[in-house]
């Protein structure tokens, strides 16, 4: 077994649980002191009895990695996969009917992976894609990316592409069946200014396979206010998907939700052709069930995220799953239903005029 493997599956296992940030840190750094090792020096330690000598390598990590690399699956891996994910539903039909993720982030922003880890668990568990959108200049406290960061970035994606084409999969999705290829869409979660405009380099949006468009600041600004500011940016034909349509936080001390129009709003967004996302983030769970509902109604089409902030937060897809069917969305409507290809088209011809979906196709 490949240490570094085990080591992030532990890792993965540990996030999906809902343990502490300091325990999926621990496998996870030990993951990369020995993905960086030197030929030979891991089984020179090894033999040696000298792993725990590496800063990040501790008496529980070097056991897994004494394991993996002597082809036993360590106890502590066969713990966490008896026990699954707690409180994370099946997801059912529609959670296999999903292609991939549209909302995600990397440590290029405010995410805990990189995006290669972030990519590695997408293949883990079946994706055939993975979104990056990592925020904005204007989320400072998120680490927003600066156009030159941005353009950066796409240097990399397309380097990491590259590489996945050429590369087996290392893990196994969670039916247990081989992984299969994935592809890395570039995309970003762009800010809506308090006037609807959008917080990036128009050419840079311009570049990008899909755009989510969120508001983050001012939330409890006046309904008319809001109303306005989402109406200009649903119209911006750059924008594919408006995320977290509310804001509210359902957990903790919680954020209610903003007050706008949404009866304008979800109109805008089919008649725009933006998908509305049903995000997943347990704290989150936006929008609500009435509101989910009346966007059906009026004809929307909507994207299934999980707003991933970690790899083992992709696995939350199902909390957004049951949501769309608990509010009879038809599986057609959900844009991450199609390939990438069909995607990235869909994202490139951003009609302006009133072309979307008619209520109850």
């Amino acid at each position: 077994m490949d240490p570094v493997n085990v080591l992030r599956q532990i890792a993965l296992h540990l996030e999906r649980s809902g343990e502490p940030g300091y325990r999926v840190r621990a496998f996870r750094n030990a993951a990369a002191v020995v993905a960086d090792l030197p030929d030979g020096e891991l089984a020179r330690r090894l033999e040696e009895g000298t792993l725990t000598q590496l800063s990040g390598i501790g008496k529980t990590t070097a056991s897994v990695i004494a394991d993996a690399a002597a082809g036993r699956e360590p106890a502590y891996l066969t713990d966490l996969e008896s026990r699954g994910a707690p409180g994370i539903p099946d997801g059912g039909p529609l959670r296999a009917a999903l292609r991939g993720d549209c909302h995600t982030h990397s440590d290029w922003s405010d995410g805990g992976s990189s995006i290669e880890e972030m990519a590695e668990a997408a293949r883990a568990l079946g994706h055939e894609y993975l979104v990056l959108t990592d925020h904005s200049p204007r989320l400072t406290v998120a680490r927003g990316l600066s156009a030159d960061r941005l353009r950066r970035q796409l240097d990399v994606v397309a380097e990491l592409n590259e590489w996945l084409a050429g590369e087996e999969p290392a893990g196994q999705d969670d039916a247990g069946e081989g992984a299969g290829p994935l592809r890395i869409l570039t995309g970003i979660e762009v800010d809506i200014h308090d006037d609807g405009s959008l917080d990036q380099d128009p050419e840079l949006l311009e570049r990008l396979d899909v755009v989510v468009a969120s508001v983050h600041s001012k939330l409890r600004m006046p309904a008319a206010e809001m109303t306005e500011r989402m109406l200009t940016a649903v119209a911006n034909p750059r924008v594919n998907i408006l995320g977290h349509c509310t804001g509210r936080l359902v957990t903790g001390r919680g954020r209610p939700e903003s007050a706008f129009d949404a009866e304008a709003v979800f109109a805008a967004c089919r008649d725009h052709d933006v998908a509305v996302e049903i995000n997943a983030r347990p704290e989150r769970l936006d929008p609500p069930r009435r509101l989910l509902r009346r966007a059906r109604e009026i004809g929307c089409r909507f994207a299934i995220d999980t707003d991933a902030h970690a790899p083992g937060q992709l696995a939350w897809q199902p909390f957004g799953c049951v949501r769309a069917q608990e509010c009879e969305v038809p599986v057609e409507r959900i844009v991450n239903t199609m390939t990438a290809d069909e995607l990235t088209a869909w994202a490139a011809r951003r009609p302006r005029g009133a072309q979307g979906l008619t209520a109850g196709c």
